[in-house]
């Protein structure tokens, strides 16, 4: 499943938002940014909750600062993905940066790997909290085993009584109008839904076109692409970044401006001097 997900796929359009709860939800956490999870020890805990007792917990530090601890961290998930024989590359490299659209492509790989792997199922028997801490390790990994009550819940066969009334009190078929109706919205739902998706698909790739531009290290520098940068990278989903990213580029205008003003002023001085 790991290798199936491109680059294209409808996981990579699930909103910031969206991601950070779930991680919130499960992990009980309280991230804010997806660059807060750039240590890679929310990614650790995340299979190690899909994949009980894999992830050697003990090794994962969540106090993470600095380059070199999370670097540490990656390899752990790296020696997971070895195990669980996951063919996703991890650009480490990148990801520790903690620049928000790498960490949110990978957490959003990672949603649907892991959603895809249990059906989206929490795990009920999992503590976080626990096996974040050096005591709760043992006792989680032997509580995993037992079967989450809400899949207790769907494996647990129906008795006769309940079949019986099922078959006596169900809904009578509906009419032929009502089914053709039905189809012909449900046609047109999938025909708007697959445009939206081709626009959609359409512009993501433009985005990434002109972020893999602003990473040219020929142009990175340059006040318009920094400008841009900060409209790619900006954080705050309420407010637009648009007028700091212009606030920022008319200073660098002005700034260049004046330099060059203060340049020709000093060729005509030794212009003059030379005469």
């Amino acid at each position: 499943m790991a290798a199936s997900i491109g680059i294209m796929d409808s996981a990579y359009f699930v909103g910031r938002n969206e991601i950070l709860t779930w991680i919130n939800d499960r992990l009980h956490l309280n991230l804010s940014r997806v660059e807060e999870a750039a240590s890679g020890a929310v990614q650790c805990q995340m299979l190690d909750m899909t994949f009980p007792g894999v992830v050697p917990m003990h090794k994962v530090n969540f106090d993470a600062k600095n380059e070199y601890d999370m670097i540490q961290n990656y390899k752990v998930l790296q020696d997971v993905f070895n195990k669980l024989k996951i063919t996703k590359p991890l650009e480490i490299n990148r990801l520790v940066k903690g620049r928000p659209l790498d960490n949110l492509e990978f957490l959003q790989w990672l949603k649907r790997f892991c959603d895809s792997t249990n059906g989206g199922i929490m795990n009920e028997n999992y503590n976080p909290v626990e096996r974040r801490s050096k005591g709760g390790r043992e006792r989680s990994v032997k509580g995993s085993n037992k079967m989450p009550k809400s899949l207790q819940a769907n494996n647990t066969p129906p008795n006769s009584s309940s079949v019986g009334l099922t078959k006596a009190s169900g809904p009578k078929p509906a009419n032929t109008a009502q089914v053709q109706a039905l189809s012909k919205e449900l046609t047109e739902l999938k025909l708007s839904y697959d445009l939206l998706g081709k626009e959609r698909d359409f512009y993501f790739s433009k985005l990434r076109d002109v972020e893999l531009l602003c990473q040219t290290p020929e142009l990175e520098d340059l006040p318009v692409v920094v400008a841009v940068k900060k409209i790619l990278y900006a954080t705050d989903a309420n407010e637009s970044a648009l007028e700091d990213a212009q606030e920022y580029l008319n200073q660098s205008l002005a700034v260049g401006a004046e330099d060059e003003e203060n340049g020709e002023q000093e060729k005509e001085e030794e212009e003059e001097e030379d005469h």
